[in-house]
């Protein structure tokens, strides 16, 4: 069996995925500054709205696309609402002689985010929901507030995804 046509096919290949792949990023030059304003926040964890914006600014400055500016000097703003949250308990332990559960933890946010330099929408309500876990052992409001952050960072990941796959 002679190699050279699985060279050949390895060549072709190769050259194929080099031209629908770049290492550079798709967002223009000219869009690479982003603002997140504080989330309102409707749920009932108190400052998630403003655990959620912290925690996106984070995740933009991390991903290294976007230069972080204030609300007058940016290309894009990230504006959202955390409509609710939601804890269901997914297992309890009666044999530790105390109150302990692991629970699940959601929320649901809305995304908008607007082209600052046109005033369009890319994105426009678009609704995320955001996931955790946290063990709870008696004080579920301090269990809930500490598991908020997780949650924002789960939300981060997804928000940072989309905007990255905008049709630019």
């Amino acid at each position: 069996m002679s190699r050279i046509p699985v060279w050949i096919a390895v060549a072709f290949a190769v050259l194929g995925c080099a031209s629908d792949y770049s290492w550079r990023s798709r967002v223009p030059e000219r869009m690479r500054s982003v603002a997140v304003p504080v989330f309102r926040n409707e749920s009932d964890i108190t400052g998630l709205g403003s655990a959620a914006a912290r925690q996106l600014l984070r995740e933009f400055q991390r991903e290294g696309t976007f230069r972080i500016a204030d609300k007058d000097d940016c290309a894009l703003e990230i504006q959202g609402v955390v409509r609710k949250s939601a804890v269901s308990t997914a297992g309890y332990d009666r044999g530790t002689g105390m109150r302990l559960s692991n629970c699940d933890l959601s929320a649901d946010v809305e995304i908008s985010v607007v082209d600052k330099t046109s005033g369009k929408l890319l994105m426009e309500n678009r609704r995320y929901t955001a996931k955790t876990t946290f063990i709870e052992n008696g004080d579920h409001l301090t269990a809930k507030r500490d598991a908020s952050g997780r949650l924002a960072e789960d939300l981060a990941r997804q928000v940072v995804d989309d905007v990255l796959s905008l049709k630019w």
